[in-house]
């Protein structure tokens, strides 16, 4: 009997002491960029980042021919009556120009280039600028693009095709010794200058 009501007791004890609820810890981290597995990684906001993935070509030629052909003549017969001291006088002139040329011009720029977007249009369209430059021993090759994106361009991993960029500005400028025997000398730009 008394086995029986240390049992109930002790039944009764577990029952009314409150239970702790279990504690678990997840991997997912809500405060995390990419905590949301919808989310549109874009860019599309003052400071975003984009890629831009340069794909230009152009060529151009020209080929031109100009020719321009002029005679003249003239013929004064001998005087008659009173002006027979009038000797006959004929003469012709002839003026002829020719000229031919050709020009073609090819260029190719490739490569990738990260930018910031640094205004958002009232029209949802976003300005874009960003720089590189590679310098490798004493030479020096800068890149700039500035540009307007439509946010409908921009790929789901983030990249514009160079091709998509509006009002684009590409610029590539070197400097350092190698870009400095490429420029003819100061006495030679002056002798071409002058003739």
């Amino acid at each position: 009997m008394m086995g029986k009501l240390v049992g109930f007791l002790l039944l009764l004890i577990v029952i009314i002491q409150p239970v702790s609820p279990a504690q678990a810890v997840s991997l997912w981290v809500d405060d995390a960029p990419s905590a949301n597995l919808f989310n549109d990684r874009r860019a599309r906001a003052v400071g975003d980042i984009i890629t831009i993935v340069i794909s230009e070509a152009s060529s151009a030629s020209r080929l031109g021919n100009a020719a321009n052909s002029k005679t003249a003549s003239a013929k004064l017969g001998a005087g008659v009556g009173l002006f027979t001291f009038i000797d006959p006088v004929s003469g012709d002139a002839s003026d002829s120009f020719k000229t031919q040329g050709s020009i073609s011009n090819i260029n190719r720029v490739t490569g990738r280039l990260t930018v910031m977007v640094t205004e958002i249009k009232p029209n949802g369209l976003m300005a874009i600028a960003g720089t590189q430059t590679i310098k490798q021993n004493a030479d020096e090759q800068k890149i700039t693009i500035t540009g307007i994106v439509r946010p409908e361009d921009i790929t789901p991993d983030n990249k514009v095709l160079s091709s998509n960029v509006a009002d684009a500005q590409l610029k590539i400028e070197g400097k350092g010794p190698l870009t400095r025997k490429q420029r003819q000398g100061v006495l030679t730009q002056i002798f071409n200058f002058l003739f």
